[in-house]
């Protein structure tokens, strides 16, 4: 990766507007992990539940979308990513940056707080918090390269994603069991249930295929994300 590529780009999704929507989505898990906290006391189910709906069902998608659109969208949108184009940095490069710093900051902000709220409702019981927190962590990763990839290739890659996240994750992928192999939700769940014994939790997808599946899609988005890189023109026309 570029150092100086990442710098740039963390400064600019930093100082964005977008940054306090990313900062929003985990602040409203904890504090709403906290208010049930005030009202049931410490509830293994009520944890499990707000985790795969909330955290790992639209949370994490949503911080996905943010953050893999943001480093790379807005720059193709008003032009600016041609002068990025005319450095000599490879076009892979720059691909593997730009993903390194959505990933890092979904990572960071998606498992921190699933790990808060989840300890906040469950505690260390039937290790919830540290499942749910390795699902965030390598369901955001995978999102973030997904995302990454819609940014290059469409100028409505906010509108797709949103359709995307809500449609094929949060209702095809959540309730047609045959879809269920191909959402990342169902893959980050997966990774929980590995970790955790809760009874009120379990999956459908094995982690036999959630794990390759998710390192196949994360390497193949951020390929695919390079070699459309390559196909810009320097004036701008695909």
């Amino acid at each position: 990766m570029n150092t100086v590529v990442a710098d740039i780009t963390y400064r600019a999704m930093l100082g964005r507007k977008r940054i306090w929507l990313l900062i929003l989505l985990p602040v409203a898990l904890v504090a709403l992990a906290a208010l049930l906290r005030l009202i049931n006391g410490q509830d293994e189910q009520t944890a499990v539940l707000l985790m795969k709906s909330f955290a790992i069902g639209t949370m994490l998608p949503l911080l996905g979308l943010i953050a893999g659109t943001g480093v790379i969208a807005p720059e193709i949108e008003d032009g600016t990513i041609i002068h990025l184009l005319a450095k000599p940095i490879s076009r892979p490069v720059i691909a593997v940056t730009k993903f390194v710093v959505a990933a890092s900051l979904v990572a960071v902000l998606g498992a921190v707080s699933t790990y808060a709220a989840a300890y906040l409702l469950a505690g260390s019981e039937s290790g919830v918090a540290t499942g749910f927190t390795l699902g965030a962590l390598f369901g955001g990763i995978a999102y973030a390269a997904v995302f990454l990839l819609l940014g290059v290739l469409t100028r409505h890659a906010v509108a797709i994603g949103v359709i995307y996240a809500l449609v094929w994750e949060g209702v095809v992928g959540g309730y047609v069991p045959g879809a269920r192999k191909f959402s990342i939700q169902q893959w980050a769940q997966s990774l929980a249930d590995q970790v955790s014994s809760s009874p009120f939790f379990s999956t459908e997808v094995t982690l036999g295929f959630a794990v390759p599946a998710m390192v196949i899609v994360t390497i193949g988005a951020v390929v695919w994300t390079g070699q459309r890189l390559r196909s810009l023109s320097l004036t701008g026309d695909d």
